[in-house]
């Protein structure tokens, strides 16, 4: 339900299909995109809507997006306009050990891994597990980040996984070109599913853009639109506005996956009569509707009306980042009862 971006009519239709991907909520978020809860509840939606092999590709795809773009804003930040070095934020949002790497690493390779795991942990909760490397969010990141540093287009193949066994997730990483002229199968079969030229296009663009916004204030407050990724929802609060919003998605077609609503009152303060009585039915919407509420971004000016509630199991998180991947978890469990 996200406010669908325009693109230019004359827009090459590799990279209007690609925008229209990563607008599915991948370009966003990047920090709660790797949080272990997200990501495997992402693994488990994309394979069953899309299929095994679609599925890898468009993690593969969002993956090298960020770790493109991320390179691309980290070297224009090194140096200031004066051309005295810089310093940049972008830290690879995948933590990455690599060795081998010369300068001529594009053509010999560079191997390394990813010490913290992260997508192979979210993987031990996926079932079925996958029967080989599953980390494929973290290849494709890793892939982008390189061939941003590399200025070349660059594929990093893992080819051990902590998720199917092994010590650790393993990876070397080669230029196309080289990995074409190996014959490598399995590096062929993911280089199709990399529109190189379109990722450039797009991640050069976003690179140049604003520097995100800070965690909690990605959503526009002014803007009706709400956040749908499978079983969650994340909707801005706004008042009575948001109680008619949850009433009226509740009996649209795209509501009927949604398990858990995120309210994001970041911005909002509440008092003692219509404040409360407007979150008040906005709650009650939701219990209506047979969601659990969660909470967040709640000021220190609000807590006292929140204590007040008459709600004895009311989830509340600091930040939205950590309230969507408590929603996750949440209709995680959900869906699996012990």
């Amino acid at each position: 339900m996200d406010d669908e971006r325009e693109s230019p009519p004359s827009e090459d239709p590799s990279v209007r299909a690609l925008r229209a991907e990563l607008d599915e909520g991948l370009a966003a978020d990047r920090g709660v995109l790797v949080h272990p809860a997200f990501l495997g509840v992402l693994h488990r939606e994309l394979r069953e809507r899309l299929g095994a092999g679609d599925g890898t590709a468009v993690l593969l795809r969002a993956g090298f997006f960020h770790g493109l773009r991320d390179a691309l804003r980290t070297l224009r930040l090194r140096t200031q306009a004066d051309g005295r070095p810089g310093t940049s934020p972008f830290a690879p949002l995948v933590a990455m050990r690599m060795r081998d790497a010369s300068s001529d690493a594009e053509d010999r390779g560079v191997r390394g891994h990813w010490p913290e795991a992260v997508e192979a942990r979210a993987l031990a909760g996926v079932t079925p597990a996958p029967g080989g490397p599953g980390c494929v969010l973290s290849a494709g990141y890793t892939s982008g980040w390189l061939s941003g540093l590399w200025e070349a287009d660059v594929l990093a193949l893992e080819q051990a996984c902590s998720a199917a066994g092994a010590a650790s997730c393993r990876f070397v990483a080669r230029s196309a070109e080289v990995w074409r002229a190996s014959g490598d199968e399995q590096a062929t079969q993911l280089l199709e599913k990399l529109p190189f030229e379109a990722l450039w296009t797009l991640a050069d663009a976003a690179a140049e853009a604003p520097e995100d916004a800070p965690p909690g204030t990605v959503i526009d407050r002014d803007s009706p639109a709400v956040h749908v990724w499978g079983p969650v929802m994340v909707l801005p609060y706004g008042g009575l506005e948001t109680a008619a919003a949850v009433e009226a998605i509740a009996h649209e077609p795209a509501g009927r996956e949604v398990s858990v609503v995120v309210i994001d009152l970041a911005g909002a303060i509440l008092d003692e009569g219509f404040g409360a009585a407007s979150l008040e039915r906005t709650l009650d919407a939701i219990e209506a509707w047979g969601a659990e509420a969660i909470l967040t971004g709640v000021s220190p000016l609000s807590e006292a009306v929140l204590a007040d509630l008459d709600r004895t199991h009311l989830v509340l998180r600091k930040d939205l980042p950590e309230a969507v991947a408590a929603a996750f978890q949440i209709a995680e469990a959900q869906r699996c009862p012990t």
